[in-house]
């Protein structure tokens, strides 16, 4: 296969880290706390599933290290399904991993589109042609190689973390207690399993993302010492920063008023800042959502590059140029993303159903460490995960029970995605045909 470039190993942990915390925080951490309230309005069990949903992500950070270290391609979970499950489970985890990447990446687009708007009169109305600009700007900053892609993302990252630092310091400086010194009763007793599970399903999705790293294993420097370095202090660092956000909005606002709310964050900026809570909210989600735009951008690319190169899509889109960017594959992954955009009402079915996927996903990835274990013992573990086989064996049984969950909650387009799924073994023979 002819290529005019290859992926370069220039990445270190600074770019794991900003392409964690730049994939992982964005529009959840403002709707989440909203829907999680709602559930459960005490603040002790609220911030609890806060603190489990980061251990579940911390015990698959640990697990998916070893893998990300044992078999160092670029590409996320499809690399881990297609080498230790095959060729077909590697199909559907590469395929709805691309086109939930690149739908996500269209969302985010929208979401500083819709918020662009309005905080510029002059762009009213014009919210999905600011979103298209957004993904193509960004899409094209790439293509001039991952030193740029990197370099963009390092800067993004660090502006988004900042702006949480900025609004966590400014609740518990102007802040007067709210929900930790109220004397607002709390029906803490009530609380039933479904609110629970509703609750941790809400803070899992948020905490999506903490993987990025392993979707570039080929081009970290030292992927043996710096995936694990990535993951683990990437987990860590989202985990405090979301629990700092959530007891922010709890010293600010009585946990009635975070109940329910789409932006609970932007309730809080306005209890603080006053007349401009509006503004300072908007102006921090958009900052906080371009490190999104970048790092889905990314990390679609390097999805739908990996299969190429298998032999699941045309080999065209396993072209590399000379900076390392993966150009057809970029080009395809930005087309999509600006699909989702323009039409999103009828494209929003289909991120629904292949939401059921998510978790899916992972299931396969902490099956394939317990095959690999077993099938090749022997083969090089630069990283062991740590208190195997029990870390990974709770992280995929939870990963078990959220699915369950997750369909118990939504038959409907979990029964799309099981239609969707047996189909999808015969457009896996006819992909493998014409590629």
């Amino acid at each position: 296969m002819k290529t005019h470039g290859h992926l370069l190993r220039v990445l270190g942990v600074g770019f794991g880290l900003a392409v964690i915390i730049g994939n992982t925080i964005a529009a959840g951490i403002f709707g989440a706390p909203g829907v999680i309230a709602a559930q459960l309005p005490a603040p002790a069990p609220f911030l609890l599933v806060w603190l489990a949903a980061g251990v579940y992500a911390l015990l698959g950070a640990i697990s998916l290290a070893e893998l990300g270290t044992m078999i160092p391609r670029s590409g996320g979970q499809y690399v881990f399904s297609r080498y230790a499950l095959g060729e077909y489970a590697g199909f559907i985890v590469g395929w709805s991993d691309w086109i939930s990447s690149c739908g996500s990446t269209a969302a985010v687009a929208l979401l500083i589109g819709t918020f662009s708007t309005a905080l510029i009169p002059a762009l009213a109305g014009k919210a999905v042609a600011v979103a298209a600009g957004v993904a193509i700007i960004f899409a094209l900053l790439q293509w001039h190689g991952i030193v740029w892609g990197s370099n963009i993302q390092n800067l993004t990252s660090l502006l988004k973390a900042l702006a949480f630092l900025a609004l966590i310091a400014a609740a518990f400086v102007f802040g007067d207690g709210g929900s930790l010194t109220t004397s607002e009763t709390h029906a803490a007793s009530a609380i039933t399993l479904t609110a629970v599970i509703v609750s941790l399903q809400a803070a899992i999705y948020t905490y999506d993302g903490w993987a990025g790293v392993i979707y570039f294993s080929e081009e970290v420097k030292h992927p043996g010492r710096d995936i694990p370095r990535s993951l683990l202090a990437g987990v860590l660092t989202i985990a405090g920063i979301y629990v700092l956000v959530n007891l922010a909005l709890l010293y600010v606002l009585p946990i009635s008023q975070i109940a329910g709310k789409e932006f609970a964050a932007g309730e809080a900026a306005n209890t603080i800042f006053g007349t401009h809570g509006d503004t300072i909210f908007r102006c921090l989600t958009i900052a906080s959502m371009l490190s999104g735009i970048n790092a889905l951008h990314l990390m679609a690319t390097r999805v739908i590059f990996a299969m190429s190169r298998d032999g699941l899509f045309t080999s065209k889109a396993a072209v590399v140029n000379e900076g390392g960017t993966p150009t057809v594959s970029l080009f395809l992954s930005a087309l999509v993303a600006l699909l989702f955009i323009v039409f999103g009402q009828r494209f929003g079915r289909v991120i629904s159903v292949l939401a059921f996927f998510f978790v899916a996903n992972y299931i396969l990835s902490f099956i394939s460490l317990f095959v690999l274990r077993r099938r090749e013992p022997d083969k090089p573990r630069p990283y062991r995960a740590w208190g195997y086989p029990v870390t990974p064996a709770i992280a995929l049984t939870g990963s078990v029970l959220f699915l369950v969950g997750a369909i118990w909650a939504d038959t409907q387009n979990s029964a799309y995605a099981l239609g969707l799924l047996a189909v999808s073994y015969p457009v896996f023979r006819l992909v493998k045909r014409l590629s």
